[in-house]
């Protein structure tokens, strides 16, 4: 499932990049940025709410 997850980043960010470039109105792109942003910030808390705390060394 990991690999699915990284392929599917990959593609993403690959066609938002596409659509930045092929933004021209600065206001528009500035959008883009902020919606990516955001994006990432809701994975990044979604991920470490998920993350276990390690046990510790024994």
């Amino acid at each position: 499932m990991e690999d699915e997850d990284i392929a599917l980043n990959s593609v993403l960010g690959l066609e938002l990049n596409r659509v930045f470039f092929a933004v021209r109105e600065t206001a528009h792109k500035q959008k883009i940025i902020e919606f990516a942003r955001e994006v990432l910030r809701s994975e990044r808390a979604e991920l470490a709410g998920s993350v276990l705390p390690e046990e510790p060394a024994s």
